[in-house]
Formats: structure tokens, C-alpha cells, sequence
């Protein structure tokens, strides 16, 4: 029997709903100020650990391999099957984000709207969606 800490998973996706609502209205609000791309790249960072976070709960309660490096994270749970190709490739560049936004921010060009931030309220709403179906898949007798 697994144990797939749900609750866990829930509240972190409940912030991925959070996430969803502030980067629509960021980007439709959009003046190009420091405020504005600090913004940016807090989403954008908080999108990346609600999915490593989320994925090594996954890999956890569903005792998948471990994982050796963030990236491998989103690539265990893809061939889990929680998620399509086409996710998991936008996923791996979401999370290869990560090393720039938290160790080589110095370096981290501010000049426009990333463009992984343009689509990333879809992309949080996708991700979301594909953990609740994967989950209610995996584990129907729990409702989930």
C-alpha cells in the first residue's frame, strides 16, 4: 500500500491556484518596473517548487526512483504518467530555471517578460489538473 500524502500535495497545489490569479494579473498590469520583474521572478520561482515539491511527494508515496537532480524530478514523474510530453517539456524548462533565479540572480536579465511567464498560470492550471488525475487514477478507491 501506498502512502501518498495528499494533504501535502493539496496545499501546495492551492497555491499553484495563487500563483494563477497574481501572474494573470501581473501580466495584464505590466509596466516593465523592478517591482514588476521582482514579482516575475518570485512567481516563477515559487511555480518551481510547488513542482519539485509536489513531484517529490509523487516519488515518495509512490516509492518511484530517486530522483538526482531537479529536472529528474519533473522526468520521474512524467514517466510515472502524471503528466503529458508537452508538459513535462515546459516543465523541464521551468525548473532548470531554478540555479538562475536562486543562485545567479545577479546575472538574471530584466528586460522583459520571460516567456515561460507568459503561459505559466496555464501551464500551474495543467500541472494541477494532470497531479489530480494521475492521483485519482493511481489511487481511486481514495477519492481524490
Amino acid at each position: 500500500m501506498y502512502y501518498v500524502n495528499r494533504q501535502q500535495i493539496d496545499n501546495r497545489l492551492d497555491q499553484a491556484q495563487l500563483l494563477e490569479q497574481a501572474v494573470g494579473s501581473l501580466t495584464s498590469n505590466w509596466s516593465g518596473s523592478i517591482v514588476d520583474h521582482l514579482a516575475q521572478e518570485r512567481a516563477l520561482h515559487i511555480a518551481i517548487e510547488i513542482v519539485t515539491d509536489v513531484g517529490s511527494l509523487l516519488i515518495d508515496g509512490f516509492i518511484l526512483r530517486d530522483a538526482s537532480s531537479y529536472e529528474d524530478i519533473v522526468d520521474i514523474v512524467a514517466e510515472a504518467g502524471a503528466m503529458d510530453e508537452q508538459l513535462h517539456q515546459v516543465l523541464i524548462q521551468l525548473v532548470a530555471l531554478r540555479r538562475p533565479l536562486v543562485q545567479d540572480y545577479e546575472k538574471w536579465k530584466r528586460d522583459d517578460i520571460h516567456p515561460l511567464f507568459k503561459n505559466l498560470d496555464v501551464t500551474m492550471r495543467q500541472f494541477s489538473e494532470s497531479v489530480h488525475r494521475f492521483l485519482q487514477k493511481e489511487l481511486p478507491a481514495l477519492q481524490v
